[in-house]
């Protein structure tokens, strides 16, 4: 018998209406669900087996056509800490661990937005490990139709703060409870203990961005400031033109390194070359090929807190816009959720830190980008924001263009877990390092 979940009040009341079972089986949101005949046993074998708190699987849809299409969820990791991590529909749980997990839990936790659920799965994995089974155990109605680009917001969707304060003091809770949870008093730089040719660059790597990447080079050379800056673009072997309408540009300040492609980088790839090029300022500044600056100071607002408040790094604001540049919902990404106490420790449970970013290049220099194509940045803010402190700029500084070549406007249900589970491997590499950090400072 399958139980669905409410709160955990009330999964507390089912495990005890039926005492000598170790297992619950719990179907978690909404929408039909169809076990398969050997969906349960299967469960309960492997839970036997590898004394699993909790057993997930993969799945098939059920679409309004009534054709099936395969789901398949992913390994949850230590850094698995995102609340809108994908277990399914159907979770089986051990009921000893689970009593165990919520011997201390409060009607408060039982009566938030979600139950209860994401604390209670926190505290179920500090001292267990769950299972994923690659195997498509039952059918579920799919409830959400929307794409991966319209999903992307979610946790910035202004509807949804309470949902979000709820699940950020969760998670701080479990975070403080592991001993995860950096110093507020984070390092502050020596910002002019290097030379730098120029205070700022602007770094833009591109790849085939014909149609946009002329726009991005005006908007930063248009920037008005007190202080040199210039201009990198790493041109990643592109072969639509892009290359054409770089070479059409007559300025001093723009630095063009030309790749083949054949070296294999990705979008973390090109930023290396580019803050390891001596070329590169004292603060080097995010401009994707297809995006702009929303106005003329932003470089110059950029370099003021970088120096106001001697950080390791800047993230400011952004608006989405299409590819007109008219607004598009939900409008400004100002992740109002950041404070300078909890925001690095929460930037462990969501998947970004906004945009536009900048760092103090001797730490990326130091640090450097995993090459890859998605991730790169939440990797080098992760990093940096464990040691030093970061500067917020809550004021919309950028225009994030989402157009039909948007890379992640789109994606399929594997590309969605390609990129969430190397996150959460960013998030389990974050955790290794900063609990035995805290462990040894306490011993101290």
């Amino acid at each position: 018998m399958i139980h669905k979940f409410t709160n955990v009040e009330n999964l507390k009341q089912h495990i005890f209406s039926s005492p000598l079972d170790p297992y619950v089986l719990v179907q978690i949101g909404d929408g039909d669900v169809e076990l398969k005949p050997e969906c349960e046993l299967r469960m309960r074998q492997v839970a036997e087996d590898t004394d699993a708190a909790m057993v997930y699987s993969s799945y098939q849809e059920r679409l309004p056509d009534g054709s099936l299409t395969p789901h398949p969820v992913i390994r949850y990791q230590w850094g698995s800490v995102r609340d809108d991590f994908d277990f399914g529909k159907v979770v089986l749980i051990n009921v000893a661990d689970a009593l165990a997990a919520t011997e201390d839990f409060t009607e408060q936790d039982s009566a938030s937005v979600d139950g209860g659920w994401y604390y209670f799965r926190l505290r179920l994995s500090m001292s267990n490990y769950f299972v994923e089974i690659p195997e498509m155990l039952y059918i579920a109605t799919r409830t959400d139709h929307r794409t991966s680009g319209e999903k992307q917001f979610d946790y910035v969707n202004r509807a949804s703060r309470k949902y979000q304060i709820e699940m950020e003091n969760a998670f701080l809770d479990y975070l403080y409870e592991v001993d995860g949870m950096v110093d507020e008093h984070r390092r502050r730089i020596d910002i002019d203990e290097e030379e730098f040719l120029n205070e700022a660059t602007v770094v833009i790597p591109v790849r085939n961005r014909v149609l946009t990447i002329a726009d991005a080079i005006r908007s930063a050379l248009g920037q008005q400031t007190d202080f040199p800056f210039n201009v990198i673009v790493v041109d990643n072997g592109s072969t639509d033109g892009t290359a054409e309408v770089l070479a059409g540009f007559d300025d001093p300040r723009l630095n063009v390194i030309t790749l083949t492609g054949r070296e294999g980088h990705g979008i973390g790839g090109c930023w290396n070359v580019a803050v390891l090029s001596p070329l590169c300022g004292r603060f080097a500044v995010q401009l994707d090929s297809d995006d702009l600056y929303e106005t003329p100071h932003t470089l110059q607002r950029i370099v003021r807190t970088f120096r106001e408040k001697r950080c390791g790094m800047v993230v400011g604001s952004y608006t989405l816009v299409d590819f007109d540049l008219n607004e598009l919902p939900p409008g400004k990404i100002a992740h109002e959720e950041w404070t300078d106490e909890d925001g690095p420790n929460n930037a462990l449970r969501i998947n970004g830190f906004g945009a536009p970013r900048a760092y103090y290049t001797p730490l990326v220099r130091e640090y450097l980008f995993p090459d890859v194509s998605y991730g790169e940045d939440y990797a080098m803010c992760l990093r940096i924001s464990r040691d030093y402190a970061v500067g917020r700029i809550f004021d919309s500084l950028y225009l994030c263009r989402r157009w039909k070549d948007n890379t992640d406007a789109r994606l399929s249900i594997e590309q969605v877990n390609e990129h969430n589970l190397y996150k959460d491997f960013l998030r389990s590499i974050e955790m290794s390092a900063r609990i035995p950090r805290n462990n040894e400072s306490q011993d101290i």
